[in-house]
């Protein structure tokens, strides 16, 4: 059976391009279609009517005709602007860093529900929760579970053995834990200790819910977002490229107000972080 000509859709817009003088390439990631790209015709004109509902981190539902390449954008109507992204440089740098990750690991044409669910659900929290690094390194974890890149923090990668509560080792190009012993196997592996180790566990595994009653030291919270970063920049083969304005926006934040401390809180108590 022929697809219809006219349809609609849910999207996010996660990435534009300009087109000519007046129109736009955008890239949208649907529920049920996963990342598409459609063109949107006289869009940066100044009265253009489907301009607001077409910015980047916008959730829409937007009507298209399919076309031979691309399809055609012919409407659309806000579901949810999330302004707060908009208004604020920190939560815009979190947000565009999230929809990079997603861009960079998604094929075209591929559908995956739970995975639009995590992104609209990240943006949400990114307008409403204060610990966004926390919803940053929640939504890695989930994203690499969902992208088939899930590493292995339960046993030695290696000799697949349970790793004992004592300081092991991440490596990228093993996927995964290596305990001391097998250390020496991998050119590239990192120290990671114990709690860092059960901060994995528990965004690998749990819901947001449980994962936002963590509470990490500065310290802590710095030497998960290296290991996740690290593995990201391994499977990709390059940097993030809307990390480094992410970096930027934080070292400016620590110099304009020396006494915030971004990436953690208190101490976590005592079992808080384990699985």
């Amino acid at each position: 059976m022929s697809q219809p000509r006219n349809y609609q859709t849910e999207a996010i817009i996660i990435k534009k391009t300009k087109l000519g003088e007046a129109d736009r390439i955008l890239t949208l990631y649907t529920p049920h279609m996963g990342k598409i790209q459609a063109v949107a015709k006289g869009v940066r004109r100044p009265k253009s009517k489907m301009a607001g509902h077409l910015e980047l981190l916008t959730h829409s539902l937007v009507s298209m005709a399919r076309g031979r390449n691309l399809a055609t954008v012919t409407g659309s109507q806000t579901i949810n602007s999330f302004l707060p992204l908009k208004t604020d440089l920190a939560r815009s740098a979190c947000a565009l860093y999230v929809t990079e990750l997603v861009d960079q690991f998604t094929p075209e044409h591929t559908e995956d529900t739970p995975l639009f669910q995590l992104l609209l659900a990240s943006l949400e929290r990114l307008c409403q929760d204060n610990n966004k690094d926390l919803v940053l390194r929640y939504f890695e974890l989930q994203l690499l579970n969902k992208a088939g890149y899930r590493p292995q923090l339960q046993e030695c990668t290696a000799c697949h053995r349970p790793l004992e509560p004592v300081s092991n080792f991440f490596s990228a190009g093993a996927g995964g834990m290596l305990c001391p012993g097998c250390r020496e196997q991998q050119s590239f592996a990192y120290p990671i200790s114990v709690n860092a180790l059960k901060v994995l566990r528990l965004l690998q595994n749990s819901d947001y819910a449980t994962a936002s009653r963590l509470r990490m030291t500065a310290l802590l919270a710095a030497e998960v977002e290296d290991i996740v970063r690290g593995y990201l920049k391994y499977l990709l083969e390059r940097e993030v490229k809307s990390a480094a304005w992410l970096d930027s926006l934080r070292q400016q934040l620590r110099r304009d107000n020396p006494s915030s401390s971004q990436g953690g809180t208190a101490p976590a108590p005592q079992g808080t972080a384990q699985t």
